[in-house]
């Protein structure tokens, strides 16, 4: 049951090599794990256990029993204001794989920052995972660990477009998103805004427009754009992120 549990568990991530070192497992070790040859260390299984957000009964129980707590978004409560369904999004209006994104810095308005987040699906649900940029991190007087600049959140569904809610571990920051879909000759660009939740500064900004661009599943375009991402000036952007982010036009 283990076994089976985390190759289902496993199956949304592009690599089982990057998985095994993001879980800190060697990758032999993860295989007989996967093949139900071997059992975590209760240390180990902790580790897994907290990583996908599940609990010791991955041991015994299917994944799907375990997950099975209502959703609060497609809840009774909320299900006519929301829509039915809303954490469902179709690959065709926001496809799964590597995206990289552009917005002007938070701290520094003469800046910006390039990034790259992986989308991907669960059942009825899509996900978003990234890691903020270290010198993002490090202006900020912040922790530059793997786990403090991970971040997570959930999509779904708006009349004309896709939003986000996005969080670092523990709600340490978060953010809202808004994207809708541009002409391109792949139709592969989404432009909106990101808003930060936190309290009204004189000195700094809340809102910034922002540009998806989707690489597809390719680990290497997305080593690439990685590489590239971090703060920067507008004329470093790609060509089209810098047309759609008008730097030059107040956003409202």
């Amino acid at each position: 049951m283990f076994g089976a549990n985390l190759r289902q568990l496993a199956r949304i991530y592009p690599s089982i090599s990057e998985l095994s070192r993001q879980l800190g497992i060697n990758r032999t070790q993860f295989n007989r794990y996967l093949s139900g040859e071997s059992f975590p260390r209760p240390d180990v299984l902790a580790r897994i256990c907290d990583f996908f957000g599940v609990d010791a009964r991955v041991l015994l129980e299917p994944v799907e029993k375990i997950e099975s707590g209502e959703d609060p978004l497609n809840s009774g409560f909320l299900r006519s204001f929301l829509g039915q369904d809303v954490s469902f999004v179709s690959e065709d209006a926001f496809p799964s794989g590597f995206y990289r994104f552009s917005r002007r810095s938070f701290m520094d308005q003469s800046r910006y920052l390039a990034g790259l987040v992986w989308v991907f699906r669960n059942k009825k649900t899509t996900y978003v995972r990234g890691y903020e940029a270290r010198a993002a991190m490090e202006a900020q007087g912040l922790p530059m660990s793997r786990a403090a600049r991970e971040f997570r959140g959930i999509l779904f569904r708006q009349e004309d477009g896709i939003a986000a809610m996005i969080s670092r571990q523990n709600a340490r920051t978060a953010s809202f998103n808004f994207l809708t879909r541009v002409s391109s000759f792949e139709g592969n660009f989404w432009v909106g805004y990101v808003a930060r939740t936190v309290r009204e500064s004189p000195d700094g900004e809340r809102v910034a427009r922002m540009v998806y661009e989707h690489l597809g599943t390719s680990v290497a375009s997305a080593k690439a754009a990685a590489k590239a991402g971090g703060y920067c000036s507008i004329d470093a952007l790609l060509p089209f992120h810098k047309r759609l982010l008008q730097p030059d036009v107040p956003f409202r």
